[in-house]
């Protein structure tokens, strides 16, 4: 099978719709039956399940109690038949020429790890990215370091690459895909699509960004277990990766002193003698 395309999913039936019916307008798609399209629910509580199987009986459904994103998207990866693995957030939306642009510039490069541009959409308005959140292709490892610098949304990967590197850390809260592009990108080239090629929603109360203070106590502990668990970082990516896990515990001991998080304060010092 060409393609798995994978949906986790939790409590968001009213806009499940719009990502499934994205997939199905793909027009790398309309001609072809060697994908599938995965929808994992992780244990919604809503109307998902009935509606899913009424509504679209011919993708493969998946259950499994509430365990978060990263066990859903793993699910699902373990249950992928696919060469290649597409993932697609239930809040965000596919443009039509996504997957096409996209296989065709892998077919151009010969490259394992894709992304693309996206538009970003709050609450209801289209919004414009900082500077920061600038996407860009190559050998993008030090990009990454900062902050998430690909959406799953817009990603198609080899499943090379997953065996390689291994599947979503399901022991972060947050952040996770942060974990999984820094394990990818100091091993793999990205191709990059310029056009933008999905639509990204945010601004709803259920994003993990909003459940979740301190986005950054996730990234240093994907940089902990990067720096000690990882061998084949080369020189300079493990010195970029260790300055900016220095850089980050800086800004957390100096939070977590201010607001007297005395446990915070301790792990920050320790980590800091640790790695200083």
């Amino acid at each position: 099978m060409k393609l798995s395309i994978i949906i986790p999913t939790f409590n968001r039936q009213p806009v499940l719709s719009r990502a499934i019916n994205s997939v199905m307008r793909q027009s790398y798609l309309s001609d072809r039956s060697d994908w599938e399209l995965i929808l994992v629910d992780d244990g919604s509580t809503d109307s998902t399940e009935a509606w899913a199987r009424d509504t679209y009986p011919n993708l493969v459904y998946l259950k499994q109690d509430n365990a978060g994103v990263s066990a859903a998207r793993n699910q699902g990866l373990r249950q992928a038949c696919g060469e290649w693995i597409a993932l697609l957030d239930s809040d965000d939306e596919w443009l039509a020429h996504k997957l096409e642009t996209q296989f065709a510039l892998i077919d151009q490069t010969g490259l394992k790890v894709c992304h693309t541009e996206e538009i970003w959409i709050r609450d209801g308005v289209r919004v414009n990215q900082m500077n920061k959140h600038r996407k860009v292709g190559g050998w993008i490892f030090e990009r990454c370091l900062p902050l998430c610098a690909m959406s799953p949304s817009s990603i198609v990967i080899h499943r090379d690459v997953f065996e390689c590197v291994g599947e979503f850390d399901e022991s972060l809260p947050a952040c996770e895909d942060y974990d999984l592009w820094l394990k990818i990108s100091c091993q793999y080239e990205v191709a990059y699509v310029e056009q933008a090629c999905i639509n990204k929603y945010g601004g709803h109360a259920d994003q993990l960004s909003r459940q979740h203070w301190g986005m950054d106590r996730f990234r240093v502990l994907a940089l902990e277990n990067l720096l000690t668990q990882n061998s084949v970082l080369s020189t300079r990516d493990f010195e970029a990766a260790r300055g900016m896990l220095l850089k980050k515990l800086g800004i957390l001991l100096k939070g977590a002193l201010k607001h007297k998080n005395a446990d915070l304060v301790e792990r920050c010092q320790a980590s800091l003698r640790r790695f200083n």
